[in-house]
């Protein structure tokens, strides 16, 4: 049976993760990269063609991670009811912030921007897969707002706010601080969808 590659992807994506972390993106390197995971440059090449694929696969591992777990508190949740896909949408809010917890490194990453890893120069597939995922979770913010009965720009907004923006800004400002979160982060940002979710029900 023929043994595991020792460097494979995720062990370099993760040694990727923690430089993003401290140094932002510029300081994902193939270099620093190889230095930070203990590989020879050969095992990186061989995984990633060049710096571009290196951040686009960054970029685009840890988005998919953020957003597999946050879509299924919303596909997962029953939403018959206009309570139900509050309650849904409370604890989408709430996942956001429990997954930085957990994640600060990755966390730290999503406090920057496609753009930040150089999405103008990304192959069409990696384009198509970040594409993708947005589909998706709009999609299933799109299906909370149906069962609100909450439709146009402004219904959209409220709820990306309550789901997505708010509780990441409450992160990325304590993680760029104190570079801990603290112990009521995810009750404040629960607190805050429930409000916004209240005024989608109020102005469908």
């Amino acid at each position: 049976m023929a043994r595991p590659p020792r460097f494979d992807s995720d062990r370099l994506l993760d040694a990727a993760v923690r430089l993003a972390a401290t140094a932002g993106p510029g300081g994902v390197t193939m270099t620093a990269v190889a230095r930070e995971a203990g590989a020879p440059s050969g095992s990186l090449y061989h995984r990633f063609p060049g710096r571009t694929a290196l951040l686009a696969e960054l970029w685009l591992r840890t988005v998919e991670r953020f957003q597999d777990g946050f879509r299924r508190y919303l596909s997962d949740q029953p939403l018959a009811t206009a309570d139900a896909a509050r309650a849904a949408g409370r604890a989408a809010a709430r996942h956001v912030v429990a997954w930085s917890r957990a994640h600060p490194d990755q966390a730290a990453l999503l406090g920057y921007g496609p753009d930040d890893f150089d999405r103008a120069h990304w192959s069409e597939e990696h384009r198509l897969r970040a594409d993708r995922g947005n589909a998706q979770v709009f999609a299933e913010v799109g299906a909370l707002a149906e069962r609100l009965g909450a439709h146009g720009a402004e219904a959209t907004e409220r709820l990306t706010l309550a789901l997505i923006d708010l509780p990441l800004s409450v992160v990325r400002r304590h993680l760029r601080g104190s570079g801990a979160l603290p112990g009521y982060a995810e009750s404040l940002v629960e607190d805050c969808a429930a409000a916004l979710l209240a005024t989608v029900s109020e102005r469908r």
